[in-house]
């Protein structure tokens, strides 16, 4: 095994978990030059990756048929990559082949993991001088084949030995490959959950602007593909924006009538993330009412039957699901719409990704991670499902102010949410006029107007806290707590 021969036969990595994301991550691999080792308990899909590995460039990839001789493939410190389902699945992987294992080797898990378990198993490979990574992998099936977002949190010395593997596989934009350093412990799971959950905002906002301009606009699904193929070239030039544009030329070949968009039950799935994005934003007191709109909007699109019957119900008691537009082709009306919406979706995205970036501070702070704000922008501007052209600029505002309160308030981002808050109410309010539900709008839209108000009126919730429950509150005028009894001074009042 120490042989010359052996020892220049053996794999620069492995990769353990051979679904679709799994083979696409190995044959980026390979074809940056980097002869990797695959294992999949259900052999085939050993033998499925070798085919391709074959067909797209005879790439150096060698496939494993056991985890022992997996293992004991790959040069040594080794570094094994598993994608496998997020869990106890990952805990298996991780058993069957830590076996074989040396210390000083490394084991990524590139999943969309809990941040936590990731630390639990930082600790339980530590144990055995085992090295860990918890990496998120942002840039769906087509991502990891051809350079996905990379975010890798854990053992330092971990992400050293393979930097050079990652800096090369990862999506490359002007300014460097789309993969750093995140921090310690599971950060990078953490930076990838945040991802997720402003990924649900972008979707959630974008299929507003759908059902506004369809539904109070009229217009047609191919007027709706030139729009946002429009959008695509300016400010909201991104990833989700192109492939709407797309998903509204497709005709339904099933039956050959109109386009498929509107043969799609409306009922959306997730995986998770969304959710414990949400979860994270109460326990930190995160506010992230965008997020959490488009995470309601999930369950609620969810309850199609019962959405069904509630509409013929009100339907009953005349109220009218049809919304009329008030448009009449008239094209100088449907071009301020289309317009207004633009707008409004630009300034929302900023309140979205101002949240998903409060979360990762918040946390960051909590846990001592010392995140980079700025870099986690730049390196989801390639590869990644968020990527898009203005995550430059938010870069760029973390780098001019580190200490940023809230991106909001970045002077070219306030300058922005100040030239468009007069469209965005006209949406919102055409929207609510209407009885078109713009959660994800609107939530955003109280997030900027509570925000920019010098006071709210929670000093009415504190008088009320204070009379029922003695909670006390403090003054405008002077310092220290105080508590009124509210109860014998109104009877006094009354008299």
């Amino acid at each position: 095994m120490e042989g010359a021969a052996t020892a220049q036969a053996l794999s620069r990595i492995g990769l353990a978990g051979l679904a679709v994301m799994g083979q696409n991550l190995a044959l980026n691999i390979a074809e940056k030059g980097f002869p990797i080792s695959v294992y999949n308990r259900t052999t085939s899909k050993v033998d499925e990756t070798l085919d391709r590995a074959q067909n797209e460039g005879q790439l150096p990839l060698i496939g494993q048929y056991n985890p022992r001789d997996f293992v004991l493939s790959i040069q040594r410190p080794r570094s094994v990559i598993i994608l496998v389902k997020a869990g106890s699945p990952v805990d298996q992987t991780i058993a069957a082949l830590s076996e074989y294992m040396e210390p000083g080797d490394t084991i990524i898990d590139g999943g969309n993991e809990w941040y936590e378990n990731t630390e639990r198993r930082i600790d339980e490979a530590s144990s055995k001088g085992l090295l860990y990574l918890g990496m998120g992998v942002s840039g769906g099936e087509e991502g990891a084949r051809n350079g996905p977002s990379l975010m890798p949190g854990g053992s330092y010395g971990a992400y050293t030995n393979i930097r050079d593997i990652l800096e090369k596989v990862a999506a490359q934009v002007e300014d460097g490959p789309c993969v750093t350093y995140i921090g310690e412990g599971g950060s990078g799971n953490f930076v990838k959950m945040v991802h997720n959950g402003i990924e649900y905002g972008d979707m959630q906002l974008i299929s507003e602007a759908y059902d506004v301009l369809k539904n109070a606009g009229g217009l047609s699904n191919s007027e709706l593909a030139d729009i946002f193929a429009e959008w695509n070239r300016g400010e909201l030039e991104s990833f989700l924006v192109e492939i709407t544009a797309d998903i509204f030329n497709v005709k339904d070949e099933l039956t050959g009538n109109g386009e498929l968009v509107d043969k799609i039950l409306d009922k959306t799935g997730m995986k998770g993330t969304g959710k414990w994005t949400v979860q994270q934003a109460a326990e930190l007191s995160i506010a992230a009412p965008t997020i959490a709109a488009s995470l309601d909007s999930r369950y609620m699109s969810g309850l199609k039957d019962e959405r069904e019957e509630a509409s013929e119900i009100f339907r009953k008691e005349g109220l009218k699901e049809e919304i009329s537009s008030d448009i009449n082709g008239s094209s100088l009306d449907k071009k301020r719409l289309i317009d207004d919406v633009r707008q409004a979706l630009y300034a929302s995205k900023i309140c979205s990704y101002a949240q998903g970036m409060n979360l990762l501070r918040a946390k960051s702070f909590e846990k001592g991670w010392n995140l980079n704000l700025g870099e986690m922008a730049r390196i989801w501007k390639g590869g990644c499902i968020i990527r898009a052209v203005f995550l430059d600029r938010i870069k760029k505002a973390y780098q001019r102010n580190p200490n940023l309160a809230n991106l909001m308030v970045d002077p070219e981002f306030a300058r922005e949410m100040v030239q468009r808050q007069a469209a965005w109410r006209r949406v919102v309010g055409l929207a609510v006029q209407k009885g078109i539900s713009v959660p994800g709008m609107s939530a955003s839209l109280q997030y900027f107007d509570t925000y920019r108000r010098s006071r709210l009126p929670a000093n009415l919730v504190q008088a009320q806290r204070d009379y029922f429950g003695a909670h006390t509150y403090e003054r405008v005028d002077k310092s220290g707590a105080y508590h009124t009894e509210w109860a014998k001074l109104a009877r006094k009042a009354r008299v």
